[in-house]
């Protein structure tokens, strides 16, 4: 075999290589700059990944929460605030989770209702003004709610679930 076509071809071998790293480092960069995505519905079963799955949203409505759980009180809190008529998230949830925990993180004090197999609950002060609920959770389709305290006001907000505790 001729030098120059084997040189050829080590040169060839060597920029596939460098091009495949290359790609897959720019996939890994990308996959780590992509946001949540915005008011998603989320179907996940035991042990998923990633943990914590994080969704994000706007709170808020010109319902009031109260209306939307069926009650003022919850076993996990009140039901305070107002939300929109429509849910901003649906959890399926596969499988039964003996732990599961949902918390919301807003830059201001923001109001969670979920409703589903079992009832209705609701939350404000979880972990500070950030709501949360934590617990035994049945398999079932469960509709999620971020509200804020005043009427029509809107804010960002991310919310985790989670399996560790």
């Amino acid at each position: 075999m001729p030098k120059t076509l084997l040189n050829r071809g080590i040169r060839l071998s060597f920029t596939i290589v460098t091009l495949l790293v290359a790609s897959a480092i720019n996939t890994v960069a990308y996959a780590q700059e992509v946001p949540p995505p915005i008011f998603g519905d989320i179907r996940v079963g035991g042990r998923f990944s990633p943990d914590p799955l994080v969704v994000r949203g706007m709170s808020g409505g010109s319902i009031r929460a109260r209306r939307v759980a069926g009650r003022s009180e919850t076993a996990t809190g009140p039901c305070t605030g107002f939300v929109d008529e429509e849910p901003d998230h649906t959890l399926e949830l596969t499988t039964k989770f003996d732990y599961l925990k949902l918390e919301v993180d807003s830059p201001e004090d923001t109001t969670l209702i979920v409703t589903g197999p079992g009832g209705s609950w609701c939350n404000d002060e979880f972990d500070g003004e950030n709501p949360g609920i934590v617990g035994e959770w049945l398999p079932g389709t469960y509709k999620i709610w971020i509200g804020s305290y005043n009427k029509n006001r809107y804010l960002p907000y991310t919310l985790e679930i989670t399996e560790s505790k």
